[in-house]
């Protein structure tokens, strides 16, 4: 990503609030420790551009997608050690959608013998992880649970339809979407999946999001995408 193009994100950070959106209904996708939702209101931001992040010949340049990742964190405050440089990835699920559909992440543990997983997820504002569930292979099917470390996420999942859920969603992948049950799980707050192999997914607020994920171990062979179209 050019100079230019960090300054002109990072100057969109520097003027985002946090989203408010309606109070969510009692029957939810996950089982949160709170229900408290924002309070200020949403203000214009200068959005990133998918062009940013793609080659001339149409590929997904992940070097500066990380980029992207290192500025979030730059954002937030939160340091950057050579263990985040050597281990980030950063993915757009073979969309060509960067900055609506994708996702950087790092994980800090994968244990198959003893069976849990540490992952940490970074979201750029308004990027949503596409929907997905998991299955059990020669492992059972994964469980997980998540904690906000920075700004805020949409969690979606199965329940009654939200009324925001359709605005959220971005357009590439309204059609590849089968829940539309939105909680806020806000700074500091846990939730966890209510039912292993419930289809599921999250969507950062407009100042992006860094997200701590505790789970059982993870096989990716389990993974099973909604939309056809993502590899990963």
């Amino acid at each position: 990503m050019s100079t230019l193009n960090r300054r002109r994100w990072l100057a969109s950070l520097a003027g985002l609030g946090a989203a408010s959106v309606a109070a969510a209904q009692s029957a939810g996708p996950v089982q949160s420790s709170s229900t408290a939702r924002p309070t200020r209101q949403e203000k214009p931001v200068t959005p990133l551009r998918n062009e940013d992040f793609y080659r001339p010949d149409g590929t997904f340049d992940d070097e500066k997608g990380k980029q992207a990742y290192y500025d979030l964190m730059t954002h937030y405050h939160v340091p950057i050690s050579d263990n985040v440089r050597k281990n980030l990835w950063a993915v757009d699920f073979a969309l060509g959608d960067f900055v609506h559909a994708g996702m950087g992440g790092i994980f800090w543990l994968n244990d198959k013998e003893n069976g849990y997983f540490g992952h940490e997820i970074y979201l750029l504002p308004g990027q949503m992880i596409v929907e997905h569930g998991h299955a059990p292979t020669d492992v059972k099917a994964k469980h997980e649970s998540w904690q906000v470390r920075n700004g805020f996420v949409y969690l979606f999942g199965v329940g009654d339809p939200s009324p925001e859920a359709e605005r959220l969603i971005p357009e590439s992948q309204r059609d590849h979407v089968s829940v539309r049950h939105v909680e806020i799980l806000r700074l500091g707050e846990v939730a966890s999946l209510s039912a292993i192999g419930d289809k599921h997914f999250m969507m950062a607020g407009p100042e992006g999001a860094i997200v701590t994920e505790y789970g059982s171990f993870h096989d990716g062979e389990g993974l099973r995408f909604t939309n056809p179209d993502v590899a990963f």
